[in-house]
């Protein structure tokens, strides 16, 4: 927990440094493809996922550590050899768990969410699901446990593995070459992305390419295809934590209305989208049906709350470093306090990004909640050890937004409707 917040801590800033040199580059190109609502509603999807990372909330089934002890016909120390055989081995359960997720109906909904952005950029890469609980591809993981792969390695090489497939996701750098043959390029992943007929479910390579060339999966980008991105159910929403869910409750739903009980079970394991017979006419979903011509999401929307939604992404980064930096001094459980806060505070401020007029309600329960932190603890979790004033500091940003997020309710929301009239 403690040593994976401080890897964040050295890595989000290198992230957010990049991703403001895309958009810098793509302005002086001339081809901006990170509108800023889309890349605040990314880096918010991020922020959750890493707390819920850094926290521990899922489990895993069968852990790594067991099946070495049972299969293993080698014992390697953690040298060079062990970190090579372990990064392999994990890119072929990155392949696997990641084509799984594109083919299991249930398994997509914690995958929807990193292909929700309509645009293709560094910022979307950050799009990583909150609703996966339950680690269920450790098996997976059998060719490394095979020659006895220390676990300790694994566990150093799986964040590696997942930082090193950020700089792919851009559509700034074209071809690499002859090293499109060997490593998964961004033009690679482009394919990945798209919801062309002709690039579906193609490309699940993490690192090397090779695995789909392979097994079967592997589609080059045409030039006269141009990608288009997204999802063909669109999200319809800056809320990452909404994303996260949405194809979870229409399964539940459509597994209620089902009238036999063959689709109530069927439902989970048929192919990613799948739905009874004839609940396309009778519960009908919004569904892209010409990738060329539709409307993407949020275009519309007033200059003042993107840039309040900018500064909200800003402070809650501040808030997360704080929390990764001091997870010793905060103790349990408080940091599911302090992780509790953050999730509240993304879900409020994006539902304000939907102009939805509920985020009233949920910023008071926010506002509410930092009060009660306070009151109960005494400081904001140890800072006033750091920082003297940082209860008033706190206090007034949490007023600042209360009264902010009223604004946009009911003045600027108002304002947007009649000007669209």
């Amino acid at each position: 927990m403690e040593e994976y917040g401080k890897i964040l801590v050295f890595v989000m800033p290198i992230f957010l440094i990049l991703i403001i040199i895309e958009k810098t580059y793509g302005h002086y190109k001339g081809e901006n493809t990170s509108p800023n609502m889309d890349s605040v509603s990314s880096v918010s999807s991020g922020m959750v996922n890493s707390v819920k990372d850094v926290l521990g909330l899922s489990i895993t089934l069968i852990s790594y550590d067991w099946i070495v002890s049972k299969i293993a016909l080698f014992h390697l120390e953690a040298t060079t050899l062990a970190y090579l055989i372990g990064f392999i081995a994990i890119d072929f359960y990155g392949y696997w768990s990641h084509r799984f997720s594109h083919q299991i109906n249930f398994l997509w909904n914690k995958h929807a969410i990193h292909h929700s952005s309509e645009e293709f950029n560094l910022a979307c890469a950050l799009r990583q699901p909150i609703s996966s609980f339950v680690n269920l591809f450790t098996f997976l993981l059998i060719p490394a446990a095979l020659f006895g792969v220390p676990s300790k390695v694994i566990a150093v090489t799986l964040p590696i593995h997942l930082f090193l497939q950020f700089w792919y996701h851009t559509k700034h750098i074209k071809k690499i070459g002859f090293l499109e043959n060997i490593l998964v390029s961004p033009s690679h992943h482009r394919v990945h992305h798209a919801i062309n007929s002709e690039y579906m479910d193609k490309n699940h390579s993490q690192i090397f390419i090779i695995w789909d060339k392979l097994f079967g999966t592997f589609q080059e980008e045409l030039e006269t295809v141009p990608p288009v991105f997204g999802i063909t159910r669109p999200a319809q929403t800056w809320n990452p934590i909404r994303i996260n869910f949405q194809h979870l409750w229409l399964m539940i739903t459509d597994a209620w209305r089902a009238e036999n009980w063959k689709d109530k079970f069927a439902i989970w394991f048929k192919p990613t989208g799948w739905r009874p017979e004839n609940f396309e006419e009778k519960y009908p979903v919004h569904k892209i049906k010409n990738v060329y011509d539709f409307e993407k999401y949020g275009t519309q929307h007033s200059k003042k709350l993107m840039i309040w939604s900018m500064v909200q992404a800003i402070i809650t980064l501040l808030f997360i470093s704080y929390l990764y930096n001091s997870i010793a001094i905060i103790g349990l459980p408080n940091v599911f306090i302090y992780g509790a806060f953050i999730f509240v505070t993304v879900y409020s401020y994006t539902e304000l990004m939907d102009a939805r007029k509920i985020s009233i309600l949920w910023e008071i329960l926010r506002f509410a909640f930092g009060i009660a932190i306070i009151a109960y603890l005494g400081d904001w979790f140890s800072m006033n050890q750091l920082f003297p004033l940082a209860n008033y500091i706190i206090i007034g940003y949490l007023t600042l937004s209360l009264i902010a997020t009223i604004y946009f309710v009911s003045v600027n929301f108002e304002k947007e409707k009649v000007a669209l009239a």
